[in-house]
């Protein structure tokens, strides 16, 4: 499976808008806060791989 890094852009709820920083890009994805590390904040730095998100 490929891997991913994202930033997390904002928080709105149970939803947080990430964006992606290995690769040109302006568009945000819209993920639920449960599939998430509980301890993110807005410009924490995510890994996406397994489908599975880790704080870095």
């Amino acid at each position: 499976m490929e891997t991913k890094y994202y930033v997390v852009v904002s928080i709105e709820g149970d939803y947080a808008n990430l964006k992606r920083t290995d690769v040109e890009s302006d568009d945000l994805k819209l993920v639920a806060r449960a599939l998430l590390p509980a301890e993110i904040n807005e410009g924490s730095q995510l890994k996406y791989e397994m489908m599975e998100y880790e704080l870095i």
